[in-house]
């Protein structure tokens, strides 16, 4: 039941046309002024009861030169995975992604690692990427729109499921000039 779960809320996010160019190029994002610049200098700032600062540096392993490019290279591989590759495709997106995106991907990729529910029925996700569109009024975020379908090779738990439409929110940051990022992913529908 927990694969099931898993695989219903993987389809409930991504985006992005197959055949979008690979991100290229390292980045960094740097905490805003004021905040700790080391380990030990958050760690003297919190007690054990209060949530620590902001990280000092996050890296992501690559950047697009633009906001569009980011999000749809991240959507493409978010939709495009099968049982084998899935923890291994949330991995890489948790490393060329920043903040919630990347905290997101790396909890997928631990959940699905050693899902034999997902190994065992042969659950695959195939997609493209609609459409991506700024959402009006929220700079830095798009609507994200695909067309996705769900297989199962050893299961009939898919069978004659049709391809569906899904929408997430994406928010990309620059973390560098002309180097941009996906920082938020939330599937809506």
């Amino acid at each position: 039941m927990r694969a099931a779960a898993l695989v219903v809320a993987l389809l409930l996010a991504g985006c992005a046309p197959l055949g979008t160019a690979p991100l290229t190029g390292t980045s960094t994002i740097s905490a805003p002024t004021g905040a700790p610049t080391s380990a030990s200098a958050a760690t003297a700032t919190t007690s054990p009861n209060e949530i620590p600062g902001p990280l000092v540096h996050e890296h992501a392993t690559s950047a697009a030169s633009a906001p569009v490019a980011a999000v749809r290279a991240f959507a493409a591989a978010y939709i495009n995975w099968n049982a084998g590759s899935v923890a291994q495709v949330m991995a890489s997106l948790a490393a060329r992604s920043i903040g919630q995106a990347r905290s997101a991907m790396a909890l997928a990729a631990a959940q699905t690692a050693g899902d034999d529910e997902l190994r065992n029925g042969g659950v695959a996700n195939q997609g493209t990427v609609e459409a991506v569109a700024p959402r009006p009024g929220h700079p830095g975020q798009y609507v994200v729109v695909t067309l996705e379908r769900t297989t199962a090779s050893a299961s009939s738990a898919y069978q004659g499921l049709a391809a569906a439409w899904h929408v997430a929110l994406a928010t990309v940051s620059e973390v560098g000039p002309r180097q941009w990022v996906v920082s938020g992913w939330q599937p809506m529908s």
